[in-house]
């Protein structure tokens, strides 16, 4: 019996009135209005050019993108904004980890300025049970070609070495910070040639504050065909140390630029040959996990419904608890609703990633997301269906 097959005999996916329940009508035929246009390509590319013509025209398109997709996809233009959205999603179980969607800045102000966010919203999240988590992207803290040098060992300038030195500052006081106020640092990944640096920090950030619980987590990126082997390596070095690991589990999100860069520079391509390799190494990184649970824990961030049932049966099959504290399911908010709450209300750990910020700074992650969304084979169909499902529900 395959897993998808399992996956109905335990929680069923396609409940849409758990999926939906917070959804108005409104909101749903808004919904499948964005989904239905995301499938369409070519749509989405002179969207995406259309978009970026009128903000730098100045053009008043942003009230016009605040009542659909930022809508739909963010949780509002501050970190305040975003709390009626997360109160409502925690009365159904549903955590959230606040996400300041700002990005592609490179000055050092910028980077205090994101750094100083974090700080802030780990405060705000500690006096809110509803957010139990707090998240930062490693390019936010500091130049890419730093930590493109340091992953490749060229010498730094004494100035160069001295911005290193910022970033490393940092990525501790965010997660000394975590620590003090229990919250978990999620840590998100970049491209493969800038992260050796970002894991060798991030190892240095865990052996401080993974001694007795896990507050600080490292990204894997499912679709690298050796990140499965790292997690082996550096589990080896945890013990050996005896501290504890952090790992948020992804497919990945910069395939195509991942795959053009190799192909220019004449190297062997980090990323796997085929979405079959790939689902197959994020499963078997998360049984290798759910297998070494007391050492590393797991933020499970996948919009897969086979992925999600083999986790879900692996820690049957482990008598690990629906609600053990150390395993959590994540999505992104505006999308996967049917795997987040129907894990939610069979009382799994589930948090939805909330993207926040001013209109005009979110734009970038918002064509990201529509962007993935095309390319993603099967994610748009699959929303469009489960919304049909629940519009003919309701007989809207």
């Amino acid at each position: 019996m395959s897993w998808f097959n399992y996956l109905f005999m335990g929680i069923d996916f396609n409940n849409t009135k758990v999926a939906f329940h917070l959804k108005s009508d409104s909101d749903l035929e808004r919904a499948y209005f964005l989904f239905k246009m995301i499938s369409i390509e070519p749509l989405v590319r002179i969207g995406t050019a259309a978009t970026n013509f009128a903000l730098k025209a100045h053009l008043p398109v942003e009230s016009l993108i605040r009542s659909t997709v930022f809508d739909h996809f963010c949780g509002g233009v501050s970190e305040f904004d975003c709390i009626s959205k997360i109160n409502e999603m925690h009365k159904s179980h549903v955590y959230s980890v606040l996400d300041y969607s700002v990005e592609g800045k490179e000055d050092e102000a910028q980077f205090d300025l994101a750094l100083q966010k974090t700080l802030e919203l780990i405060l705000f999240s500690k006096n809110n049970d509803a957010m139990p988590i707090a998240v930062f992207k490693p390019t936010g803290f500091g130049r890419f070609k730093i930590y493109q040098k340091v992953s490749e060992k060229i010498a730094l300038s004494p100035s160069e070495s001295e911005e290193w030195s910022r970033i490393k500052e940092r990525f501790n006081l965010v997660c000394a910070s975590g620590k003090i106020n229990n919250i978990k640092i999620l840590i998100d990944a970049e491209e493969s040639w800038i992260q050796k640096a970002v894991d060798d920090l991030i190892l240095e950030m865990m052996q401080l504050y993974n001694k007795e619980s896990v507050i600080v987590y490292n990204t894997l990126q499912a679709y690298r065909w050796d990140r499965l082997d790292y997690l082996k390596q550096i589990h080896l070095t945890s013990k050996m140390l005896n501290f504890k690991l952090g790992f948020k589990v992804v497919r990945g999100a910069y395939m195509e630029k991942e795959r053009l860069r190799a192909s220019k520079l004449g190297y062997k391509s980090p990323i796997c040959e085929t979405k079959v390799i790939t689902d197959a190494l994020f499963n078997d990184t998360i049984k290798f996990i759910l297998e070494n649970l007391n050492q590393i824990h797991p933020f499970i961030g996948t919009h897969n419904e086979e992925s999600t049932s083999m986790a879900v049966h692996l820690m049957q099959a482990s008598k690990i608890s629906n609600n053990d504290t150390r395993v959590w399911f994540g999505q992104l908010y505006g999308m996967s609703d049917h795997i987040s709450y129907n894990l939610a209300e069979n009382g799994y750990n589930v948090a939805k990633y909330v993207p926040f910020g001013p209109v005009k700074d979110v734009i970038p992650y918002l064509i990201r997301r529509a962007e993935e969304n095309t390319s993603v084979a099967g994610q748009t169909s699959r929303e469009l269906s489960l919304i049909k499902k629940e519009r003919k529900r309701r007989k809207i």
